[in-house]
């Protein structure tokens, strides 16, 4: 007589990045991505373009640290002034943050 075998729960992997402004690490989900390919800098909200990416939360004061030269070095390109004025722009649509985590 054969014994059936419970079938195994499969634990499902979760990506994890880590925020180029704060190096918290969270699922890649939970972040935004901003991909450097053939024309320029900018931020991906699929997550899908082709391209090198680097990873930032959604708040701004990890937007702000990026851009003071993290997120250039993720992204192994200077930023244009053309590309840092279209980020900045997106940071402005950011809400404010709390300083509660400092």
């Amino acid at each position: 007589m054969k014994v059936k075998k419970k079938p195994v729960q499969r634990v499902k992997h979760v990506p994890q990045r880590t925020c180029v402004g704060c190096r918290e690490v969270l699922p890649k989900r939970q972040m935004l991505r901003i991909v450097r390919n053939v024309e320029g800098v900018r931020v991906d909200p699929t997550g899908r373009l082709a391209g090198r990416g680097a990873y930032l939360h959604d708040r701004r004061d990890c937007w702000v640290r990026g851009l003071r030269g993290a997120l250039a070095h993720a992204l192994k390109a200077e930023l244009t002034a053309e590309d840092r004025s279209e980020l900045e722009n997106f940071i402005n649509t950011l809400p404010q943050d709390a300083e509660s985590d400092k």
